[in-house]
């Protein structure tokens, strides 16, 4: 169960608890899943993490 409680609780938002899951299924923390799945809660925090992924991409070399 994926906290929405608060506090010391802990906080993910509620839209985001199934990426909050996979980042943990990953190992991640706890702390770090919840800093990643929160930065996304709205499209253009979204939009904004996808062209970020892109530059680093692209600054990598990645093929298609």
């Amino acid at each position: 169960m994926v906290s929405a409680r608060g506090g010391k609780y802990g906080y993910v938002v509620r839209s985001r608890q199934n990426v909050y899951r996979a980042l943990r299924r990953q190992g991640k923390s706890k702390r770090i899943a919840a800093m990643i799945a929160n930065r996304g809660d709205t499209f253009a925090e979204r939009s904004a993490m996808a062209r970020k992924a892109a530059r680093t991409r692209k600054r990598r070399g990645r093929k298609r």
